[in-house]
């Protein structure tokens, strides 16, 4: 096995975007909004606002730029922009709230945002805890509507593509293959946001590992993918903006895919040939009156990742679109996509088997490889798995073992290779295929007065897969009388929405070891 196997025509990403920008100069790129731009004008346009960041900043090469946008086509030209001007990405979630935008920009040292317009006011109240020297700011209608203009003292990112024109040439990236990319955070086991250190090699391989599956099924240049996940979301970071760029596919970008309505209205107008979704979605569409109208006939593959792939979901897919579900299995940390179902011969209730140059093992608690069929910690070794975490020698020390990542989820192998994913040794919810850490949660609830000790766990939910749950006892004395609903509101102050517990339950007390560690397995509602 090759575990050095890295896409060998490319010596970092920025070569990966010149190759397809040319190779596919007239083809569409990106639709947005019922706007479309070919790869050269993406070209063109990141490569304005590359020479923007080079000539009029003082960002020098593998400094850090923070991005945070939905999925709008402003999103990828600042990626690539980025990327060619030697940066290093990093990925933020538009609706984290202020307390976790701080902690990613200032563990990050990001010198750099560009930024949505809409979350400035979050911003206004963190900025004098970072790093921030250069603010970019966008507007989701920016690129439909023509003229650069600055937007509440900061400048645009239509002016600074504008700008950029007039400057010096670019300068080419010179990243080597072991050099940083993309920063990815991940709660890890502790629940503090971690940043997975991605090399251009780690995603390079990643994406020429998921090119190589895809080419069994879809074309080159002819294809029309449609992207509800967020691009932020190191899945369709690289499956979308890197493996099916490189294939010089179409991308269609959806903003807000919790709007069906839009989202099928979209649909309706463009022939789509390939998506990627959650099992949520899958079943949100299925129950939409217009959607099953729709003309399926050339769609050929449709991915799954980020949860688990029900059955239900799986047959109701393929009932209403002819199409079957092919579902995966990644982490932050291996760029992400480590296994996949081949597509036509899916086995439901398994991820698939590992993508080449893979290698995936069972271990038991001594760390040493378990048979086939015996359960264990799943463990990988591969091209795509990451250098570490950012700034965290002993946190990626308890991750990696004889170059193996330890992804904390547990797992069988069964005879003909395929993985299938039992249960988690972590303790992380996923919510609508967002991770979900207890340990955060718990922090904030630890920090009202009310609250002596909570526990955070998971509960099914028919919605969103799983929903947060917290147990909590409360402190004697004047504080005794809360409700739950204050302290729900207590978390929606300083978490985003998908975090803050659904369900909180007061006891008298947690159930606990004999060393005082809150169980929380004893509190999860029986499967």
């Amino acid at each position: 096995m090759n575990i050095n196997y890295i896409a060998p025509e490319f010596s970092n990403l920025a070569e990966l975007l010149e190759h397809s920008f040319q190779a596919y100069a007239d083809l569409p790129a990106y639709q947005c909004l019922g706007q479309q731009f070919s790869f050269a004008e993406l070209e063109q346009k990141s490569r304005y606002l590359a020479q923007w960041l080079q000539n009029c900043t003082a960002l020098q090469a593998g400094d850090r730029i923070a991005i945070q946008l939905p999925n709008i086509t402003q999103y990828p030209i600042a990626v690539y922009a980025a990327l060619r001007a030697g940066l290093i990405v990093v990925n933020t979630n538009p609706l984290y709230t202020p307390r976790e935008m701080q902690h990613q920009f200032s563990d990050s040292g990001a010198k750099a945002l560009i930024i949505l317009a809409d979350l400035l006011p979050k911003l206004e109240t963190i900025l004098a805890d970072t790093a921030l020297e250069t603010i970019l700011v966008t507007k989701v209608t920016d690129l439909l509507s023509p003229g650069a203009h600055e937007q509440s003292g900061y400048l645009s990112l239509t002016a600074a593509i504008a700008l950029g024109a007039e400057l010096p040439v670019l300068q080419p990236c010179m990243a080597r293959r072991d050099d940083i990319a993309v920063l990815q955070y991940t709660g890890g086991t502790t629940g503090v946001a971690k940043g997975a250190c991605l090399s251009h090699g780690n995603l390079l391989a990643n994406a020429q590992q998921m090119r190589d599956r895809l080419l069994q099924k879809l074309g080159t240049g002819e294809e029309t993918f449609v992207c509800p996940l967020p691009l932020y979301h190191i899945y369709a970071f690289t499956v979308n903006m890197l493996s099916l760029f490189h294939m010089g596919n179409l991308n269609v970008l959806i903003p807000n895919p919790r709007d069906l309505d839009a989202f099928v209205g979209c649909l309706q107008k463009v022939p789509v040939t390939g998506m990627a979704g959650i099992n949520t979605l899958f079943v949100g569409l299925c129950q939409h009156p217009q959607f099953k109208q729709l003309d399926f006939s050339q769609l050929k593959v449709t991915f799954s990742g980020g949860s688990a792939l029900t059955s239900a979901a799986f047959e109701l897919w393929k009932q209403v679109t002819g199409c079957t579900i092919t579902e995966g299995w990644g982490l932050s940390e291996t760029s992400p996509v480590v296994t996949l179902n081949h597509f036509g011969q899916e086995q439901v209730g398994t991820v698939g088997l590992p993508l080449p140059h893979t290698e995936v093992q069972v271990w038991n608690e001594q760390q040493q490889r378990q048979p086939d069929g015996f359960e264990g910690e799943l463990v990988i070794r591969g091209p795509q798995v990451m250098q570490g975490y950012w700034n965290k020698p002993d946190e990626t020390a308890k991750v990696m073992h004889q170059g193996f990542f330890k992804s904390g989820d547990i797992g069988i192998i069964l005879a003909d290779g395929s993985v299938k994913i039992v249960d988690r040794l972590k303790d992380m919810i996923i919510v609508s295929g967002f991770n979900v850490y207890p340990n955060e949660v718990e922090d904030v609830l630890s920090r009202h007065p009310a609250v002596l000790e909570s526990a955070v766990v998971s509960e099914p939910d028919e919605r969103t897969g799983e929903r947060v749950c917290a147990y909590v006892t409360l402190r004697t004395g004047v504080h005794a009388e809360v409700t739950a609903n204050e302290l729900i509101q207590h978390c929606q102050e300083l978490l985003t929405a998908y975090k803050v517990p659904k369900t909180l339950r007061f006891l008298q007390e947690l159930p606990k070891s004999s060393v005082g560690k809150v169980l929380r397995r004893e509190l999860r509602l029986p499967k």
